[in-house]
């Protein structure tokens, strides 16, 4: 009886310092402690010398006298634990949450309102950028006008600039303000695949062909893009979005590309 006694001594305070290394709470290291005491109890009872068949009514007092002590025991032992109110809890978490939640909210707010100003001011730089291509445009025409000098055709029938780095800033500023390097490599730079590189295109296509291609896409195919004129990865919309003489600019640009070095792609009729 001694060796029970002693070894579920052990076990429990072995389980309670188990539990306290672990950062179990305190409640939990007791309970732990507890069990192991009841599971010496069990195990010393199983040696108990066996109690004498009980009827009649001592059989029913008894077993109400064990159901009360065992309701003592277990109520007891439950409101010695910490009570919890659902309620209650929901309310504690809702105090820690709210601020968290409002600052949370305050900066997505935030960031969208941020996101919508820096929206609005590329939108007005775009706009502005639109409104002097135009004006330098008219200004170059009415300037040749008043020296003499009219503006010429490429041969193709398609714009020209009489002065080189005009057409090349002017033309350049179309490439950049319709985003064609996201599809097209050119002098090195962008592309994603999607398009072929253009640095020799004015070889192979008139200025004509060019500006038919970026007003058309399905007008031309580019050798080896089989999979990319099916699946029309070039979009309809620039005769929508520009004007004609930025189209004719950037096709006329786009005419002095000349380097046969890079393998920029054959084009081939398709419509």
């Amino acid at each position: 009886m001694i060796r029970k006694v002693i070894g579920g001594i052990v076990v429990g305070v072995g389980l309670l310092v188990a539990a306290k290394i672990l950062g179990f709470p305190e409640i939990f290291q007791y309970m732990f402690f507890a069990y192991a005491m009841l599971g010496m109890l069990v195990y010393m009872l199983l040696d108990a010398p066996s109690v004498k068949p009980i009827s009649g009514g001592k059989a029913i007092v008894a077993l109400i006298v064990f159901y009360l002590i065992l309701s003592v025991f277990y109520i007891g032992g439950a409101s010695l634990l910490p009570q919890y109110d659902p309620e209650d809890e929901k309310g504690k978490i809702e105090k820690i949450l709210a601020p968290k939640r409002k600052l949370t909210e305050q900066g997505k707010t935030e960031d969208l309102i941020a996101k919508v100003k820096a929206l609005d001011e590329k939108a007005a730089a775009l706009q502005e950028r639109i409104k002097n291509l135009g004006k330098d445009v008219i200004q170059e025409g009415a300037a040749a006008a008043g020296a003499g000098v009219v503006e010429t055709s490429t041969p193709s029938g398609g714009a020209s600039v009489n002065d080189p780095k005009e057409l090349e800033r002017l033309g350049f500023e179309q490439w950049q303000l319709q985003e064609c390097y996201n599809c097209h490599k050119l002098k090195g730079e962008g592309g994603k695949k999607r398009g072929p590189e253009l640095d020799n295109i004015g070889s192979l296509m008139t200025v004509a062909e060019i500006k038919e291609k970026i007003l058309e896409p399905q007008s031309f195919m580019a050798e080896g893009f089989e999979k990319e004129y099916e699946k029309k990865k070039m979009p309809d919309k620039y005769k929508e979005l520009m004007e004609e003489k930025d189209v004719d600019v950037l096709a006329a640009w786009l005419g002095t590309m000349k380097n046969t070095s890079v393998n920029t792609p054959k084009p081939i009729k398709k419509k």
